[in-house]
């Protein structure tokens, strides 16, 4: 008997279109490329920045009320708004 090939399988709306394996090795790719036009202190400095970026976005971006709520703190309602 002849089995389907997996390659004619349609992919779940949920999968993503990039499987860890290739996406692992970009992601070494770019922080061997980064590591070696920078250099190892450079490279750390913008890991770092990478990383409080992704926080700041992921805590303040994902709900309205949080980014109307950091404005207020940053600037206030009567301030200059």
């Amino acid at each position: 008997m002849h089995s389907p090939d997996p390659s004619d399988k349609p992919r779940r709306p949920d999968q993503a279109p990039l499987s860890s394996g290739p996406a692992g090795a970009l992601i070494a790719f770019v922080f061997a490329l980064l590591w070696v036009i920078f250099g190892f202190w450079k490279l750390l400095f913008i890991l770092l920045l990478t990383l409080a970026g992704y926080f700041v976005g992921y805590r303040y971006f994902r709900d309205r009320d949080t980014i109307r709520k950091l404005i207020d703190k940053i600037l206030p309602p009567g301030m200059f708004r």
